[in-house]
């Protein structure tokens, strides 16, 4: 099994009556960076790069690192760059992206060569991901949305070419052209660095990972919606001919471990403070849908099972449009604990490692997935709290999960090779040598 460690990087500003714990709510793609303070921003960049080296330090397999635009909720605008620190700071943990948005790149023979160095610096530790992006990240670098699908996959073959083929060619495509494709910078790994797909809520996606038998990595869904969705990974794959397995499953979900349940709850609570962040339920903020959902950005008709819960909470700021006149009226509901909705649905695990590791043996008994990221260090945390966690999932949490997954026979894709089904050469150089 392997086993990750993901924060989002939230700008946090206690002082603030927007970023801080109890800030107000904001618009998606409202904010001015008029806003931004750029010596806590370095203070804040620090932050998440010392705690990813303890994280390594504790044990975690992978370090995983996202990408968003022009938005507080994500500090992680050039992720490249924080990986290519890390592939230098750290030894041994995966270097994991998940991910680069593809159809934004206007040139993607700049990226091959950017993602080559990173694993060539981190002597083959880079895990390259890619996503096709929100809105959110249309809007802001200005990419057209209904070509986003298209461009995703062009850019894809033509990095994997760049990679791999011998040069120089020539790449004259529907959306990228080239002269002249001759990368001097190869990545470290043969033929490439592995290639993991994200995602939340495309059928479409879905089907195009299985095909080239990438790991597909749900994040943060819940949990029956998860398995549905992973079963339609696997009716892929058997139309593929091949049969897919643990390997090719990854889920990325909430944990906070700490010191006592009181902690925990004071902790945990802070996932759903701090900067507004749509993929969090139940944070502050309004998600703008249309802006999340441009015309031709996502085949409306073709989701996956994950998207209703998805959906459910980027309605968010709008749960009234749907009432008549008279109803508006009405005394509104008595408010929700988010908090306690999603700790009882398992959407955030938070607790002493006593109650956490019972919680994490449900979610992979129940998604049976070969690759994890603890989602941590989130919201509202500070630094003191993301400490405690990495410190008790080092000592107590990381090796009962791996007991588990030996226990349930789950294989990452470090272990079994997603793209042969055979035991994966580093781990079969491993087994040789012992």
């Amino acid at each position: 099994m392997f086993i990750g460690y993901f924060t989002e990087r939230p700008y946090q500003d206690p002082d603030s009556g927007y970023f801080g714990a109890t800030g107000r709510n904001l618009m998606d793609l409202g904010m001015s960076n008029a806003s931004y303070n750029p010596r806590l921003g370095a203070d804040l960049y620090n932050r998440y790069l010392d705690e990813k080296v303890y994280a390594e330090e504790m044990g975690f397999d992978g370090l995983m690192l996202n990408e968003h635009h022009s938005t507080p909720f994500c500090m992680g605008g050039v992720m490249n760059l924080e990986a290519a620190i890390l592939a230098r700071i750290t030894h041994r943990a995966k270097i994991v992206l998940l991910g680069n948005i593809l159809p934004i790149w206007d040139d993607p023979l700049w990226l091959a060569e950017e993602l080559a160095e990173i694993d060539m610096i981190s002597r083959g530790r880079l895990v390259t991901g890619w996503v096709r992006g929100t809105g959110r990240e249309s809007v802001a670098h200005n990419a057209a949305a209904p070509y986003n699908w298209e461009r995703f996959q062009e850019a894809h073959d033509f990095i994997v070419d760049a990679w791999t083929r011998p040069g120089p060619f020539r790449w004259e495509g529907e959306h990228y052209n080239y002269r002249y494709v001759n990368p001097w910078a190869r990545p470290y790994q043969a033929p490439h660095p592995q290639i993991w797909i994200p995602g939340v809520m495309s059928r479409n996606t879905v089907a195009w990972a299985a095909k080239h038998r990438y790991p597909y990595l749900m994040l943060a869904t819940e949990l029956q919606p998860t398995v549905e969705s992973f079963a339609y990974y696997d009716e892929v794959a058997k139309e593929e001919g091949f049969e897919s397995g643990t390997q090719h499953r990854g889920y990325l979900f909430k944990v906070h471990v700490d010191e006592t349940e009181e902690l925990a709850e004071q902790a945990g609570r802070k996932y759903v403070q701090g900067p507004s962040n749509p993929f969090l339920e139940g944070n502050q903020g309004v998600v703008r849908p249309f802006i999340q959902n441009l015309p031709g950005l996502t085949q409306r008709n073709n989701l996956l099972p994950t998207m209703k819960s998805f959906a459910a909470a980027a309605s968010r700021g709008r749960a009234d449009q749907h009432l008549k006149e008279g109803e508006k009226n009405a005394p509104p509901p008595p408010p929700k604990d988010t908090y306690l909705d999603q700790t009882e649905k398992m959407s955030i695990i938070s607790g002493t490692p006593d109650t956490v590791i019972p919680k994490i043996r449900h979610v992979l008994e129940t998604i049976r997935p070969g690759t994890i990221f603890f989602w941590d260090g989130d919201g509202a945390m500070d630094h003191d709290d993301a400490m405690r966690s990495l410190r008790l999932m080092g000592e107590e949490v990381i090796p009962a999960v791996r007991e588990m997954g030996k226990e349930l026979d789950l294989k990452g894709p470090f272990e079994m090779d997603p793209k042969t089904n055979e035991p994966a050469k580093e781990d079969a150089d491993e087994h040789a040598a012992g």
